[in-house]
């Protein structure tokens, strides 16, 4: 029995996953278990930031592993007071709660905002606005608050979900707002919803709107954030900042490690007793955060990002409007999207066959969230793959 036909009697099957058994990497290549070589530009779900093989990112996990990886949150470790100092100066906040991923810190963020209106007033059935065509994650908590009835159905009671609002329409998240609502919860650059940044006066508004009804903002950045927006959090170039901000994915470029991070306003929310983890902050996973954040300010990582990312703007411009296939071309930097006119999963599977990693956002969205220490020849080889793939699908749909 072959791996594949392992995989498919051992494993649940919770995803359709490509026939392809990913075995090493080096720099922004995988290679599979039979040799062939893959051009990564999902980066693991845009997590693996620094790519493949960083030497100090591997060195720091193994000094750690020779020291301790785990002692339970009975006790401080030194990595995580470190890590966390790091993550509060990066974001300008002023408390952090490790996780173990994304979805974990959507939930502690949750739990902050439904706390901190709880102690103003206990006697309210609080509630939340997201946005539609958000995703926040698969437990119930974040599911309640993922704008997408597709992963609630079987899941979730409608009373249980958030009321959504439409992305970008401020006035429709105003209309919203009652004195039940406790927070309001948006990515600041949609991801899985198709690749959508906020628009300035949709995200100053909903931090205006927040101060006005004393409600607590979260931003989800667990995929944009970590400088793929070309700053280290992509509301800096907002000029607002959250009541709670929750990151993940490259905050441990593959170590499986979240966060919630608080403003002063509701740092306080949460008390001993309130919120807990087994596991989140351990040193492990803290020293990967830590070297993550040393790795990105010696090797000018968001300076590099915001160069190679007008590159990969350029590029993907261009192929756009050569191609009667694509619609429109979205995002930021190192977070892109290319909207087509017709399902994208073929095509992915034409480029994972000549070498190409790509993923999905949605039935016909393509996503490019590379690993940030991409080249401008690696856009040029990504984009070459893609035109060669994209001219074969087109003769495909004109049978």
């Amino acid at each position: 029995m072959d791996q594949l036909q392992q995989a498919e009697q051992v494993m649940l099957k919770t995803y359709n996953r490509f026939p392809v058994v990913l075995d090493r990497g080096e720099g922004v290549f995988l290679y599979d278990t039979d040799g062939k070589k893959y051009l990564d530009f999902g980066a693991g779900i845009a997590v693996c930031a620094l790519g493949y093989g960083n030497e100090a990112y591997k060195n720091a996990l193994k000094d750690q592993i020779d020291r301790l990886t785990h002692t339970s949150n009975l006790y401080y470790n030194a990595p995580a007071i470190e890590a966390a100092q790091k993550l509060l100066d990066a974001s300008g906040l002023d408390k952090v709660f490790f996780t173990n991923s994304g979805t974990e810190a959507v939930e502690g963020a949750l739990k902050v905002a439904l706390k901190y209106a709880y102690n103003k007033d206990p006697n309210k059935d609080y509630q939340f606005i997201a946005m539609k065509q958000s995703f926040h994650g698969r437990s119930l908590g974040s599911l309640s608050v993922t704008g997408n009835p597709h992963y609630q159905e079987a899941f979730l009671r409608k009373d249980f979900c958030a009321v959504l609002a439409d992305y970008n329409d401020l006035s429709d998240v105003e209309a919203k707002i009652t004195d039940t609502t406790c927070g309001i919860i948006l990515e600041t650059i949609q991801g899985e919803g198709g690749i959508h940044p906020a628009e300035p006066e949709f995200i100053r508004g909903i931090r205006k709107l927040c101060d006005e009804h004393d409600i607590v903002m979260i931003l989800d950045e667990i995929q944009c954030g970590m400088g793929r927006s070309g700053t280290m959090f992509a509301y800096e170039q907002y000029g607002v900042k959250p009541d709670v901000l929750t990151c993940a994915k490259a905050l441990g470029c593959g170590v499986p490690v979240g966060a919630f991070v608080t403003a002063e306003k509701c740092s306080s929310a949460l008390v001993p007793g309130d919120h807990g983890t087994t596991y989140g902050g351990n040193p492990l996973a803290a020293a990967a955060v830590s070297a993550v954040f040393d790795i990105y300010r010696e090797q000018h990582l968001v300076e590099h990002v915001r160069e190679v990312g007008a590159y990969l703007t350029e590029k993907l411009e261009e192929l756009a409007q050569a191609s009667p296939l694509i619609k429109e071309r979205r995002g930021i930097h190192l977070i892109q999207g290319l909207e087509f006119t017709i399902p994208v999963a073929p095509l992915i599977r034409k480029c994972l066959e000549h070498g190409l990693i790509l993923i999905s956002a949605g039935t016909n969205v393509i996503r490019f969230v590379p690993p940030l220490v991409i080249t401008k020849e690696d856009v040029d080889s990504m984009i070459r793959i893609l035109e060669c793939c994209l001219k074969e699908e087109a003769i495909e749909n004109k049978k």
